[in-house]
């Protein structure tokens, strides 16, 4: 059975302002464009290219799969969490309208639950995964769905970086296990963090 490369896409311009995205679709900055070109050269051998159907993931998976002679096949359920009221606000503009509520972990309404992300997310992974055969996969997606997966699967480990993510396997039960942490940017297992149990 192969590996799943699960990465969070380039910056976009919403990440350069510090804004929360959600279902918001904004474009990559040059620098994610850049940082795309980069993982390219460090991601190694991969034998097909996943993404969510948000275009900073699917241009990041885009200039990758360009890269590597491949194409790049979407899936909606790899997209990022809806935020609710909070999509295109800083965390400054978040708090002066919900004091409080990013310390003490609460959401406003319409925000996707992390249970409803780590299904779905599991789900798309574990079907590509279990018929993508003996290669490495790359999915290219976002921050929320990685770490809801993480905390669905026990661990905890931190923010996730443009280009970082979690690597991911089958086990003998068709399960979705996972892996460690990786960066694209300056080498395949440079800056790992090994995920801490919950």
């Amino acid at each position: 059975m192969g590996s799943l490369l699960v990465a969070r896409h380039g910056q976009s311009t919403w990440n350069a302002l510090g804004r929360w995205q959600g279902k918001a679709d904004p474009e990559l900055t040059a620098l994610g464009e850049q940082q795309a070109q980069d993982a390219a050269l460090h991601v190694g051998d991969i034998s097909s290219v996943w993404a969510s159907n948000l275009q900073r993931a699917k241009v990041t998976a885009s200039i990758i799969a360009k890269a590597k002679g491949l194409e790049v096949n979407i899936d909606e359920r790899l997209s990022e969490r809806d935020a609710g009221e909070w999509e295109g606000m800083t965390r400054l503009e978040i708090e002066d309208g919900w004091p409080g509520f990013l310390a003490g972990h609460k959401r406003p309404d319409g925000f996707e639950p992390d249970e409803s992300v780590a299904q779905r997310g599991i789900e798309a992974l574990t079907e590509i995964l279990a018929n993508g055969g003996d290669g490495r996969i790359l999915v290219v997606s976002h921050s929320g769905v990685v770490r809801a997966i993480e905390r669905h699967l026990g661990v905890s480990a931190g923010q996730v970086s443009n280009l970082g993510g979690v690597e991911f396997h089958l086990n003998a039960l068709g399960e979705l296990t996972i892996g460690e942490r990786f960066m694209l940017l300056d080498g395949s297992k440079v800056e790992i963090t090994t995920p801490k149990q919950i």
